[in-house]
């Protein structure tokens, strides 16, 4: 598991804490809050519109190649 990808699976794990779903806007600009990497940023930036559980978002950008 690279670096990016545990950073992404860490900032999940923050915005998802009392959330069941959110949009891709929501991750987006929590992202930008959250001051993460540029990669990791690239990683959530990629992710196709839409409203997702932690689960699929993870998944989702798991499967972007960045």
């Amino acid at each position: 598991m690279t670096d990016d990808i545990r950073e992404v699976d860490a900032f999940l794990d923050d915005a998802f804490d009392g959330q069941e779903r959110l949009t891709s806007a929501d991750l987006q600009r929590r992202a930008i809050a959250a001051d993460l990497s540029a990669l990791a940023l690239t990683r959530i930036d990629a992710l196709p519109e839409g409203e997702y559980a932690q689960d699929e978002a993870a998944e989702a950008m798991r499967a972007l190649e960045v």
